[in-house]
């Protein structure tokens, strides 16, 4: 006879788990699973409060409570430490960003029939979901869906266009790829919706990259107190709070003081900025780089920007001994070249922020052969609902 097993964990693409192994699809710890296969709900199951929830990708998991969320983000990030033989010598309760906090996201649209429809895609397909509500925007972006709507509706024929939208100083950056805005009908129509919506810049891609259309002033994002140039596409954190999050653990880490620090894949500066001694920023992305020299030359020389493509051509032993410590944030694959040559140097001190535990949890195998020990490590739940989890970490070797 089959008997009841109980939900003891949520699995990395957020499917219930019981001791035994057997996933099942939207069941939250504490569940249980009866002998017929029906689930029996348990005291961290939530009601999801969105109407999309189990058909949209952007939420996985908004079936579980805020104590099953928050040990779901923990175990993603402590798991894949312990995976590689890892233990932190302190772990901190995960941050959690609040719901209808995220500043960007990417949108899709196509012509369906007689509608336009506008929104996330369903996990593992290309079906669009037709946004009628989210609660994870910010508000200032969900509240362009509908106006965007009838903008692309202008459009005739077949079509398909992705919307990135994220929230600037200025206001909302709004950009359209694959939008045709053929003839002077299709173009007075964007811009009287730029207008109409008072959008810090609207950007128009055929494929040859974003054109401003709309730019009343130059849209900036503001990082440790700097106004940044902010040029359309730029990677920025999806939460101020969780940029807070992971800024605190930057200056908690590397505190003030007059030995320079190393900010390798540094993008605009997000904590080269935030930091309180000399920094040197590297970074391949030109714009981004441009960027943050930019702003770089108004802090009268603390901030340095180099551009360097840390892939091909990683900051070398030597290189890095001008350094008292070392603040890297990689892109998902993260940075074994980078990382092997931090291990093979004279660095004491590293800051490694990450979006993606895996990839981390290799390289910090890597620091931990070279000598360094994990000190602290602290994750971050900035994508409300969804499987995708980012981290701070620190590592110190020698008596550091």
């Amino acid at each position: 006879m089959i008997e009841p097993e109980e939900i003891v964990r949520t699995a990395a693409k957020g499917d219930g788990v019981t001791a035994s192994g057997r996933h099942v699809a939207l069941a939250a710890p504490g569940d249980v699973v009866l002998p017929d296969g029906s689930v029996q709900a348990g005291p961290h199951r939530a009601i999801p409060p969105c109407r999309h929830f189990g058909r949209c990708g952007g939420c996985l998991l908004q079936h579980l409570d805020e104590v099953a969320f928050a040990r779901f983000v923990g175990d993603r990030v402590l798991y894949a430490a312990q995976g590689q033989g890892i233990e932190p010598a302190h772990f901190t309760e995960p941050h959690l960003s609040p719901p209808r906090s995220r500043r960007r996201a990417t949108l899709h649209a196509l012509a369906a029939s007689d509608k336009v429809v506008l929104g996330f895609r369903e996990a593992g397909s290309h079906r669009i979901v037709d946004l009628a509500e989210c609660h994870v925007l910010r508000p200032e972006l969900f509240a362009l869906v509908a106006p965007l709507r009838r903008l692309l509706a202008t459009q005739r024929g077949r079509w398909a266009v992705d919307v990135d939208l994220t929230l600037a100083d200025q206001g909302v950056d709004c950009g359209l790829k694959g939008f045709a805005m053929e003839g002077l009908e299709a173009t007075e129509a964007a811009l009287a919706f730029a207008q109409d919506h008072r959008l810090a810049r609207l950007t128009v891609d055929l494929g040859y990259g974003p054109e401003a259309v709309w730019e009343p002033e130059p849209v900036t994002i503001t990082l440790g107190g700097m106004p940044v140039a902010l040029p359309p596409g730029a990677f920025l954190q999806a939460t101020d709070d969780g940029e807070a999050a992971l800024i605190s653990a930057a200056r908690e880490w590397l505190p003030a003081g007059d030995a320079p620090v190393a900010d390798l894949f540094s993008g605009l500066g997000t904590f080269a900025f935030a930091l309180d001694r000399p920094v040197a920023a590297y970074e391949a992305a030109r714009d981004a780089h441009l960027a943050c020299r930019a702003a770089g030359a108004r802090t009268g020389g603390r901030v340095a920007a180099h551009h360097r493509d840390l892939f091909r051509s990683p900051l070398q032993p030597g290189e890095l001994s001008a350094f008292e410590a070392v603040l890297l944030d990689p892109p998902r694959a993260g940075a074994r070249e980078q990382v092997a040559r931090i291990a093979a140097s004279g660095i004491a001190r590293v800051v490694y922020i990450s979006c993606n535990p895996a990839s981390w949890a290799k390289d910090a195998r890597a620091l931990v052969n070279a000598g360094f020990r994990l000190a602290e490590l602290r994750p971050v739940g900035q994508f409300r609902w969804s499987t995708h989890v980012e981290l701070a970490s620190l590592f110190v070797r020698g008596a550091d």
